[in-house]
């Protein structure tokens, strides 16, 4: 069965000195403001498209993960996973560099980074994000 998620934006003024705010309406997590600065500067306390992708791509890559080692029958203990979203001005999105380190007893190095590469490529969000260029550093902890 299909879900679908909600967020909605709302936009004042000009992209350079304009603002405004992104909720979360599917949690009902909350709202977020967001302006030109935090995502092509300092995020001073504002989020921005790019670590909103960030979040979606990480949690998503360790879920990806953590249920392929299951489904290979090497459960992992914990996963971590950071996903860092570089923003060009003028140019856009030009990568994410994921970074993981989990904990799985009993699985060697190259099993993992076999599983830590089929997880990059098969995530929901990895997929929706195949026209930027997806880099993986993974090691068990």
């Amino acid at each position: 069965m299909a879900t679908t998620r909600t967020a909605n934006a709302h936009w004042e003024g000009p992209l350079m000195g304009g603002q405004g705010t992104v909720s979360l309406d599917s949690s009902k997590v909350g709202s977020f403001e967001v302006n030109w600065p935090s995502r092509a500067e300092e995020p001073d306390g504002r989020t921005s498209p790019e670590e909103l992708i960030a979040a979606a791509h990480s949690t998503c890559y360790s879920m990806a993960l953590s249920h392929g080692l299951a489904g290979a029958g090497t459960p992992p203990e914990k996963v971590d996973t950071k996903a860092e979203v570089t923003f060009q001005p003028g140019e856009g999105i030009t990568g994410v560099h994921l970074t993981v380190r989990a904990s799985v007893p009993g699985l060697s190095a190259a099993d993992f980074e076999k599983a830590a590469q089929n997880a990059k490529e098969n995530c929901p969000v990895s997929k929706a994000l195949a026209g930027t260029k997806i880099t993986l550093d993974a090691a068990l902890a």
